[in-house]
């Protein structure tokens, strides 16, 4: 069961962590993503980790604001959103695909998700 925990509310310029955890992957192997969907807008690939080698990657929106990390000890993945804008609000989901290479912000890569959690982000 993956499961996201954090977020919530901040205002405009304000920070945000969210983390996430499974119960029965250990997410070990797998290739960790965090996405988000607002409504009205298409669901979008945020930012990623490789299992391989630990790389990330990050949407244009967010690169330069957000930080995701994974702790492979505690077997968590998280994400860091500093200077948040009201387009950040969207429910934010965690997702593990078990691939190698690089990771990808491609919904389809992915074969395990969370249910999500609300970021709100008042202007």
């Amino acid at each position: 069961q993956v499961a996201e925990s954090g977020g919530v509310m901040a205002q405009s310029g304000g920070s945000l962590g969210l983390s996430c955890t499974d119960s029965v992957l250990s997410f070990t192997g797998y290739t960790l993503a965090w996405f988000r969907h607002a409504p009205g807008k298409e669901r979008e690939g945020v930012s990623c980790v490789a299992w391989s080698d630990g790389l990330t990657d990050y949407s244009d929106d967010v690169r330069d604001r957000f930080t995701i990390s994974r702790d492979y000890t505690k077997n968590t993945l998280n994400l860091r959103m500093n200077r948040l804008k009201p387009d950040d609000t969207a429910a934010y989901y965690c997702a593990a695909g078990y691939f190698g290479g690089a990771c990808s912000l491609h919904a389809a890569m992915y074969d395990y998700w969370g249910q999500g959690t609300q970021v709100t982000v008042s202007s």
